[in-house]
Formats: structure tokens, sequence, C-alpha cells
């Protein structure tokens, strides 16, 4: 599960990818749920069966009571074993990460790309350290950016370095066409040729390749589909990509499922509107009256991917 746990940064990374609904809000999200309480964050969590947590941002240590508050109801609910991993642009101190000892396994680091070339005697050195003598373990994870190799530098001292193909987003468009940047295809909002800055690093150990087909065909597809397994109806059809499909009746007036002859518990009245098998209504579209059509959508309810009028 991605906990989003503020919009509030302290920096402005000319390559932040994070949508204008979200940067500079001070706002909660349990993947698309908002979040104003342990209640939701604890409903999306059962909803899609999370084994463990990316705490993400903005910056999540200028909400640390939030992070703290938000990491113990997750581990109380489902047990120390549930994985809780954070990303964070500040080289913490010890007061900082002492307080999340045991609630969070895991930082990941996003150093400055000005701070790469002096890696070894930054703050996240020293960060490092500290952080891994209370017991986290430590990582860094940036962009593909140029200067990834001055990272190297700093490899002995992590347990991992990932690398995250960069990627185009609505905030930071204007900023990759001022440096000459472009789409990788019409498809994907992967930058072209942003492999090329990593050179040899992700033939190294510790260090892993996070490609954006990846997260968008992996990350997001498997999130969808623990999502879908547990809220699909028995009447929806479930795509290898985590989507529903269900057939949708208009009658243009009060919904009568027992008039147009549909057996019990093979639909459910939304509404003005009848959902039941996408098969059922392609077979009975034509004796049924009113708008009908086949809806795909993300699980349990969420944005409308294609609509097929019959």
């Amino acid at each position: 599960m991605v906990l989003f746990v503020t919009g509030l940064c302290h920096r402005r990374c000319w390559y932040c990818p994070l949508s204008e609904e979200r940067a500079g809000r001070d706002d909660a999200y349990a993947n698309d749920r908002p979040v104003e309480g342990p209640e939701d964050l604890l409903a999306e969590a059962r909803l899609m069966g999370a084994l463990g947590t990316s705490i993400t941002g903005g910056e999540p240590f200028l909400v640390p009571d939030r992070v703290a508050r938000f990491c113990r109801v997750l581990k109380e609910a489902f047990g120390k074993e549930h994985h809780v991993h954070l990303y964070t642009g500040i080289a913490p101190t010890a007061e900082m990460l002492a307080p999340l000892a045991g609630l969070v396994d895991e930082i990941r680091l996003h150093p400055p790309q000005e701070d790469w070339a002096r890696i070894a005697g930054s703050p996240y050195a020293r960060a490092i350290t500290t952080a891994r003598e209370l017991g986290f373990s430590v990582g860094i994870e940036v962009p593909a950016l140029k200067g990834l190799p001055d990272l190297a530098e700093i490899l002995p001292l992590v347990d991992f370095l990932n690398i995250n193909e960069l990627e185009w987003g609505g905030i930071n468009a204007d900023e990759m066409r001022k440096r000459g940047f472009e789409l990788v295809d019409d498809i994907h909002n992967a930058v072209k040729g942003c492999r090329r800055w990593a050179k040899d690093l992700p033939h190294r150990k510790k260090v892993h390749w996070c490609s954006s087909r990846y997260k968008d065909a992996v990350q997001l597809r498997e999130r969808l589909k623990r999502i879908a397994a547990r809220t699909a109806r028995p009447f929806d059809e479930v795509t290898m990509d985590g989507t529903v499909i269900c057939g949708v009746i208009e009658p243009g007036g009060p919904p009568a499922p027992g008039r147009l002859g549909l057996p019990e518990g093979s639909y459910e009245v939304c509404g003005d509107a009848i959902e039941l098998s996408p098969k059922a209504l392609r077979r009975q579209a034509k004796r049924l009256p009113g708008k009908k059509y086949i809806v795909e959508r993300y699980p349990n309810r969420g944005v409308v991917v294609e609509v097929i009028p019959l």
C-alpha cells in the first residue's frame, strides 16, 4: 500500500513527478483513498490485503507525529511482519529517527542531485550510519539523472541503491522541455535516453533499476488485482490487468429488476441503474429497455477505463 502522508515539502526538485492536485497540500492518502483517520488507513490496507506499506510524500519528516501514529496503527493491526519503508529527502538525525524505531523497517534516502558528487562527505552518509545503528535497513533511491556514477562511492554503506527511470509528469513538464528531454514513446511517460546516465551501475551488486514500464505494468497491476479479488461481485469479470467489467442498464425510470426477469443475486441496483454480468447483458440487450452499456473500471468502483454502448 502506498501511504502518502503529506504533499508539503521543503525542496523544489525540478524533476518531481508529484501531481498538482497533491503537491503543496497537507493531505494524506492510502493509495487513492483520502485518509482522515486510522479507520481509513486500515480500511484500504484490508481492502487490498496489504503485506506492507510504502510511506511517501512530499516530505514525511515534516509530519513526524502523523507518520509515527499511522505506522503504529499498521503494526498493531497487522503485526511486526507488515513491512514499512519510508522515503525522505532529508538526512535524518538520531533524534528524528529514534521515534520511528520499531515502527518503520527501512529508510530510503533521496539525496538531491547536487549532493551526489560529494555524497561520501555529505550529511546523508552520516544519516546512513546513524540509521543502521538504530536498527533500520537503509538505502538510497533516486531518479535516473546525470551524475549517477558518483553514487557508487556510497555503495559500501547502504543496503541497496534503487534507480528509477526518469518520468515525465504534469508538474515537471515545462522543466523537462527546458532541458530538451523527450518522451520515449506516445504511450509511456519515461524520458528518452535516461538509462545511459546510469552507465554500468545497474550491473553492480546492491543496485536495482526500476523502469517506468515495470511500475505501470507490474506494481500497479498487482495492487489492482489484489483489490479486485477482494471487492469484485459474483457477476463482475476481473481482467488480467486487475480492472473490473460489468454490464449497466439505465431503464429511464425506477429500476425494477424483477420486471426485467433478472434472477435474484445476478445484479445490483446502483442508484438509477442496474449492474449485472456483461455476458448476461449482451445476451439479453435486445429485449431489455433503456440505455445499456458495458463499463470497465478500476476495482472498488474506481476510475472508469472504457464504456462500450450496446
